[in-house]
């Protein structure tokens, strides 16, 4: 007796620009890298953005769907009707520019990432890198977090660490960061729809770590 195959995650990607990270993990899944996992929709809330150009080059299926100075909860509600009917488990925010509605976020709890370009909870919002170098931090990096109703607030999943150098600037700095984004959020993916973790309050506490705690009580 055979038995099918289990169907592969669907991801959800909303994207407002070049779509890098989006990229990324197409990349991703189509090497082998990041397993049980498909693009089932890229969503871009502008039409002119280069990587929903991309996606429809690449075969995806593609939404555009522009706030045309809607409400944001009606705006946000026209993309989770999307999302449920492509069927999507997993929402994945790559250089999305628009904040979520809390409707949104409860429409998908503990079931939408963002990555963000630095240490979070260091330089949350806009011009990361900036803020970084003003700072005079010698480490910034990236974050991929589960979204929640504050900006780049949400349970940290994953993240990587970038030196900063004595001569960057916020795009040299900011390309060594993409590079570990790409990176990141594949792996942060495949750790979120492992299932093997719980939250812990504000803690991602993966499986082992909880059998070990459990073997130390006993």
């Amino acid at each position: 007796m055979t038995h099918a195959a289990p169907r592969p995650h669907r991801l959800g990607i909303l994207i407002s620009g070049r779509g890098s990270n989006f990229l990324a993990i197409a990349e991703g899944i189509a090497q082998g890298r990041l397993t049980g996992a498909e693009i089932a929709v890229v969503i871009s809330n502008r039409r002119d953005a280069p990587g929903i150009a991309a996606a429809r080059s690449a075969g995806f299926a593609t939404e555009v769907i522009e706030a045309r100075a809607r409400q944001r909860a009606e705006h946000d509600a026209e993309i989770i009707a999307c999302l449920r009917e492509h069927q999507v488990d997993l929402v994945c925010l790559a250089g999305y520019m628009r904040l979520l509605s809390a409707e949104f976020v409860r429409a998908f709890p503990q079931r939408i990432l963002n990555i963000h370009p630095s240490l979070l909870p260091a330089f949350p919002g806009l011009d990361a890198q900036r803020q970084a170098l003003a700072y005079g931090v010698t480490v910034s990096g990236c974050t991929v977090h589960f979204v929640d109703e504050e900006l780049d607030h949400g349970v940290i999943v994953l993240q990587k660490i970038v030196p900063v150098l004595p001569e960057d600037d916020e795009h040299t700095l900011a390309a060594r960061i993409l590079d570990q984004e790409h990176v990141a959020y594949a792996e942060a993916i495949a750790r979120v729809l492992s299932g093997m973790y719980c939250v812990a309050g504000r803690r991602y506490v993966p499986s082992a770590s909880l059998d070990r705690a459990q073997a130390e009580t006993e």
